[in-house]
C-alpha cells in the first residue's frame, strides 16, 4: 500500500510503513516531550537529561528511536552532538504537525519548558559575559581567527550586484559591518543583544560621523523591525553563538524585501573545541548544506557559497570562513509584525 504526502519540501510517494514507524516512535510520553523540546531549540543529550530528569542511557535510547523514524536529526560537532526536529521528509512533516497539537497548558510540558528556558538563559549569560569582558577589543579578537580585511572585501563583492538602500546587520557587535557598507547604503541598522557591544558600536559610528547608521538593542529571534523592509541583511560571525541558528535565518528572511539578499558569514565546520571553552562558541562552524537548508526553508533561493582560507601563521590555519548568499523570492513573506523600524 502507498500513500501520497506533502513533505516540508515537496510531495513524495511513500510506503505506509515509514508513517507507521514514525507514529509508533512519537506515540510515547517521553519521546513526545523530547519532540516538544527539540521543536524549541537544538540541544545535547546532557541538556535533555537535565531537563527530563532521566538517565542519559534512557534519553539516548529515546533519541535513537526518534532519529531512526526520521522525526529528529543528530549533528555531531567535536565532543558534542546536537539534536533537532527534522526539517525534511515524512518524519519532519509528522513532527511539525504533532507539535501544533501539543497542548500549551500541559503541566509536564510547562515544567520542561521552564527548565529549557533556564538552560537557554545560561547560554545567553555565558555569551553576554564574554562580550562584556571583551567589548572594547572584540575586533582584535576576531582577527586572531581570520583576516577580517579579506572577509570584508568578499562581503562587499557578494552584495555588489545591485544598490542597497536599507541594510540590516544582525549581531552587529562593534558596528564594524555597518562601517564597511556605509559608503554604499542610504540607511543602516544594527541589532545586538549586548548593551556593552552597542555602546562600543555607537561610539565607533559617532567617531566616523556615520549618521545614516544606527544600532538598536534587540533579539535576533524576534527582531523589532517590520516584514519586507530591508534590501540586504548580514549575519557576520553570529550563528555559532546561537541555540537555534535556523530560526535566526528564518527571522532574517522575514525582514527582506522581495529579491532582497541575505549574506551569512561564519566558520565552516571544524573541530577546535577551545572555541567553546575559551570563547563561548555554541557551534563549531557549519556545513554548506546545513546553512543552505535553512535558507531554503525560509523561502530563500539561489543560495551560493564562497570559502576563504584563514592565515596559516597560527592555529587559525584549521579554520575556513564561509560566505553564504541567498535571495528572497519575488513574493514577499507573510506579515507577522507591525513594529516600525
Amino acid at each position: 500500500m502507498f500513500i501520497y504526502v506533502s513533505t516540508l519540501n515537496k510531495p513524495a510517494a511513500l510506503s505506509v510503513e515509514p508513517l507507521l514507524t514514525a507514529l509508533r516512535a512519537a506515540g510515547e510520553h517521553t519521546r513526545l516531550r523530547l519532540l516538544a523540546l527539540l521543536g524549541r531549540a537544538e540541544l545535547t543529550v546532557s541538556e535533555l537529561t537535565r531537563i527530563l530528569g532521566q538517565s542519559q542511557p534512557r534519553v539516548s535510547r529515546h533519541l535513537k528511536l526518534l532519529c531512526d523514524a526520521g522525526l529528529v536529526e543528530r549533528s555531531p560537532e567535536g565532543a558534542w552532538v546536537f539534536y533537532r526536529v527534522a526539517d525534511r521528509g515524512l518524519g519532519a512533516l509528522l513532527a511539525h504537525n504533532l507539535l501544533e497539537l501539543v497542548p500549551a497548558n500541559d503541566p509536564q510540558l510547562g515544567r520542561d519548558l521552564q527548565r529549557l528556558d533556564t538552560i537557554i538563559k545560561e547560554h545567553a549569560a555565558a555569551a553576554a559575559e564574554y562580550f562584556r569582558r571583551n567589548a572594547a577589543d572584540w575586533d582584535s579578537i576576531r582577527s586572531l581567527y581570520v583576516a577580517e580585511a579579506k572577509v570584508e572585501q568578499a562581503m562587499l563583492e557578494a552584495l555588489s550586484d545591485k544598490p542597497i538602500a536599507e541594510l540590516l546587520d544582525l549581531g552587529t557587535g562593534t558596528g564594524r559591518i555597518l562601517q564597511v557598507f556605509a559608503p554604499r547604503i542610504k540607511r543602516g541598522l544594527g541589532i545586538d543583544s549586548s548593551r556593552e557591544m552597542l555602546a562600543v558600536a555607537r561610539a565607533n559610528l559617532e567617531a566616523l560621523n556615520l549618521r545614516h547608521c544606527q544600532v538598536r538593542h534587540g533579539d535576533i529571534y524576534n527582531l523589532p523591525v517590520p516584514d519586507a523592509s530591508f534590501d540586504a541583511v548580514t549575519i557576520h560571525h553570529v550563528l555559532h553563538f546561537l541555540d537555534n541558528p535556523g530560526a535566526a535565518v528564518a527571522e532574517a528572511a522575514r525582514t527582506l524585501k522581495p529579491e532582497g539578499r541575505l549574506l551569512i558569514v561564519d566558520f565552516a565546520r571544524h573541530q577546535l573545541e577551545f572555541l567553546r571553552t575559551e570563547f563561548a562558541h555554541r557551534r563549531l562552524g557549519f556545513a554548506d548544506d546545513e546553512v543552505m537548508g535553512w535558507c531554503r526553508a525560509a523561502g530563500l533561493v539561489d543560495a551560493n557559497v564562497r570559502h576563504l582560507s584563514a592565515s596559516a601563521k597560527s592555529r587559525s590555519d584549521k579554520l575556513t570562513v564561509s560566505l553564504w548568499t541567498s535571495i528572497q523570492s519575488r513574493r514577499a513573506p507573510s506579515r507577522r509584525r507591525s513594529e516600525a523600524a
